[in-house]
């Protein structure tokens, strides 16, 4: 976690890396960084056990936050999150329950933890991350009350000019929704009153939020603060970062295995490498600048090592190397198969008719649906032990198990291994 010396401070770097979309005050931020540690602060959502890797780049920023010497919190919503973030959303999201909600926050914990060194217990250091829930000062928090301390700081005019109200006054914003850039300004009063927070780091869609709190903590607190962006994040091909046919990317072992979230990120698009060594790696800028110069076929070695840094990052080294391992078997390199997402199946199944195809890649995970599994196997993206598969009445039977197992795969990346036992 010790900071390299390649760059003066934390905004340099944050440039440097791509993180850097807007400052509030950039040169006061500066000074106000090089003079001692601060605190800063980026927003969860807890939606889900488990983030996925949208959530990567506000979790870089707070881990180079911490290497650059200052402390970061991560605030997980579980108060906002029974209302919901109208940024970039089309449509009011599904509302969550309490319990849904601290079941979430166990997971997203773990997770943080993998990156951040979070303070736990009596012997924290000063400089430890923390990681804070917002539902408590928000969930018992009397309507009137807010009304009265807080409400009355905000101008429905000026609130109405934020970007994330504008997009969706169209097609239709709740009231509910309007009010969740008042929750997350005053989770800024908040930190910035018990924790000396003075910095609130997120996505450029978040921009009128920070604002808002930063507003908040001056006339409340009387307190300076400030708000950094970063850019939102789409590939070369102009698609949601982390968005796969398969659906979205998880930081979770059990949703997306160590072997598909490598597969991710060894197929970016050529473009996109460079970028995503700067953000989602810890390598020295001298190994970067190397990686970038590859040209031709040997940009597979930058792509490689692009998936085994974030792998490693997420999953651990032993979890990295094994992606790779499998990676290599599964390509005709070498290397040991074990890694390659796989699943039991007794022999009887494959007796008689045996399985259908298309309901096995709906069960194994490897398609959401059969209407996909359909589409797939007439677009000739699905194969059986390396065979094209042309009809979507096509069966799995015993003359199918080879070595022990049935190989399946979707396109060019994505395999599954039925491993038939008994």
């Amino acid at each position: 976690m010790n900071v390299r010396p390649d760059f003066p401070g934390y905004i340099a770097e944050m440039k440097w890396r791509g993180f850097f979309e807007q400052c509030t005050d950039e040169a006061a931020l500066g000074e106000l960084m090089e003079a001692g540690p601060i605190t800063g602060y980026a927003g969860f959502d807890p939606t889900a056990e488990s983030l996925h890797i949208g959530s990567l780049v506000p979790i870089m920023g707070l881990v180079h936050l911490q290497r650059h010497g200052h402390r970061p919190i991560a605030i997980v919503g579980g108060g906002t999150a029974m209302v919901g973030d109208p940024s970039g959303k089309t449509e009011l999201r599904q509302l969550l329950t309490v319990a849904d909600i601290d079941r979430n926050l166990a997971g997203i914990r773990a997770q943080l933890a993998r990156f951040i060194r979070l303070a736990d217990g009596p012997g924290a250091g000063p400089l430890d991350g923390l990681m804070i829930d917002n539902g408590d000062w928000l969930r018992d928090k009397g309507y009137i009350e807010f009304l009265r301390d807080i409400g009355r700081h905000f101008s429905v005019n000026q609130m109405l000019t934020r970007d994330s109200v504008k997009t969706r006054m169209e097609t239709g914003l709740s009231f509910l929704e309007f009010n969740y850039m008042i929750l997350q300004a005053y989770d800024f009063l908040m930190l910035n009153r018990d924790y000396g927070c003075r910095l609130q780091v997120g996505g450029s869609d978040q921009w009128g939020n920070i604002c808002s709190g930063i507003d908040l903590c001056r006339r409340v607190n009387r307190a300076e603060v400030y708000g950094l962006t970063y850019p939102l994040i789409s590939t070369a091909t102009g698609e949601k970062m982390g968005k796969t046919a398969a659906g979205a990317v998880w930081l979770d072992a059990g949703r997306t295995s160590p072997y598909d979230f490598f597969q991710y990120w060894v197929n970016v698009d050529d473009r996109d490498v460079s970028r995503f060594l700067r953000m989602y790696t810890l390598m020295a800028p001298a190994r970067i600048e190397y990686l970038e110069k590859l040209q031709g076929a040997d940009i597979r070695q930058a792509k490689q090592t692009l998936a085994l840094e974030v792998t490693a990052l997420v999953h651990g080294e032993p979890a990295a190397q094994a992606a790779l391992a499998a990676a290599q078997s599964a390509f005709g390199g070498g290397g040991d198969a074990a890694a390659i997402p796989s699943s039991v199946h007794p022999v009887a199944e494959f007796a008689g008719d045996g399985l259908a195809l298309i309901d096995t890649l709906v069960a194994v995970g490897l398609v959401d649906s059969k209407g996909e599994a359909r589409r797939l196997i007439r677009q000739g993206g699905v194969k059986v032990n390396g065979e094209a598969v042309a009809d979507e009445q096509r069966r799995l039977a015993l003359g199918d198990v080879r070595e022990g197992r049935v190989v399946l795969q979707l396109g060019k990346k994505r395999h599954h291994h039925l491993r038939v036992e008994g």
